[in-house]
């Protein structure tokens, strides 16, 4: 029989990192999945050392370089699995994701994608202290398109008939070819692809109040220029013109903003106080609702950079380690709300006899 869960890992020049991003996928508490591991015509030795790990749940592909969308969209089409999850080749997972996930979606069938809170870690896999948290429910498009709660696509596990609803075909490289991501983008590719699947199907987006994935913050990576980011951002804007143009056209200006303000954020972190300012003013001029929408945010981010440009770098950083500080305890409370509210509602939508040992759900069947 099939496996129950494909997991998809795309690979180029990752060799000091895609094996431990391997090992935590099979190291996941639910065994019933596979592994495929598309080499992006990676030119290091990545796609040896996954090949040393010897596990009979991995399958590697091997493809000309189409960037990450392009990995992503291979992977898919050779998987076997129900449910497909995405693992950047730098990222981790906990060995409890997929469990949890599973979980998430036999209580919630009308759930197409579920993703998980996120922590930082740096590039030698330390965590930061911070966590990447969103919204969980109640997710909407308008909310999708501004804030993105998803936060990153190794998050990230999806129904198949999911993406096969936003499947579409095309001729990128020379032939027709099935896309779920798409492959003109080198980045962003992931917000367009999950803010696709809310304009265009009726399948809900949720999370779960657990952090079960490890981003790693990457400061030479794709992520890293700041302008770039934005440029990739705009054409999510343009192509979600295509398919939702009234959407787009009421809802821009004010996503615009938001997109600027966490652009500011990264270029405070990069440390680009000129760059910050000039990102976080332009979000004020465009969307000035900022401020009574989330006041609290949108005024640390424009101090933030002010005080970039004027503090001395050691006190700078010494404040800046005091906020990551103050911000990982709150986010940790929250978290810990989040999981008790959570328990409580699952236990409320159990049938009775349902709840394995120690209150888990098991007797997962395929479908």
């Amino acid at each position: 029989m099939p496996p129950l869960v494909s997991v998809v890992v795309p690979v180029y020049n990752a060799a000091a990192t895609v094996v431990a991003a391997v090992e935590s996928v099979l190291a996941q508490t639910h065994r019933d999945l596979e592994v495929l591991i598309v080499d992006d015509g990676s030119p290091d030795d990545s796609i040896e050392r996954c090949r040393r790990l010897g596990d009979p749940r991995i399958l590697i592909l091997q493809q000309a370089n189409r960037g990450l969308a392009g990995a992503r969209n291979t992977g898919i089409r050779h998987c076997h699995g129900a449910f497909i999850g995405f693992l950047d080749s730098d990222d981790l997972w906990d060995p409890a994701k997929v469990e949890r996930h599973l979980e998430h979606f036999r209580r919630r069938p009308e759930v197409g994608l579920s993703f998980s809170c996120s922590r930082f870690i740096d590039e030698a896999g330390e965590p930061l202290g911070i966590l990447q948290l969103g919204r969980l429910t109640d997710i909407t498009p308008q909310y999708l398109f501004c804030r993105n709660p998803i936060g990153n696509g190794s998050s990230v596990l999806m129904r198949r008939e999911a993406l096969e609803a936003i499947a579409f075909r095309a001729n990128v490289h020379g032939e027709e070819e099935t896309f779920y991501f798409d492959d003109t983008f080198r980045q962003s590719e992931d917000v367009e692809c999950w803010l696709r699947l809310a304009l265009t199907t009726d399948w809900r987006i949720e999370g779960i109040p657990d952090v079960l994935t490890s981003y790693r913050v990457n400061n030479s990576g794709l992520s890293a220029n700041v302008m770039k980011q934005y440029e990739s951002w705009q054409r999510v804007l343009a192509k979600a013109s295509s398919y939702a143009p009234d959407f787009v056209r009421l809802h821009g200006d004010q996503a615009r903003a938001y997109q600027l303000r966490y652009l500011a954020r990264r270029a405070t972190q990069l440390r680009l106080p000129a760059l910050a300012l000039r990102l976080i003013h332009r979000a004020l001029l465009l969307h000035w609702q900022l401020l009574l929408e989330e006041p609290r945010r949108t005024l640390i981010t424009l101090l933030a950079a002010w005080l970039l440009l004027l503090l001395p770098p050691p006190l700078y950083r010494r404040l800046e380690a005091a906020m990551f500080s103050f911000t990982g305890a709150s986010q940790r409370r929250t978290i810990a709300r989040s999981q008790r509210r959570g328990a409580r509602s699952a236990e409320a939508a159990l049938p009775p006899g349902s709840a394995g040992e120690n209150g888990s759900i098991g007797g997962w069947s395929r479908r």
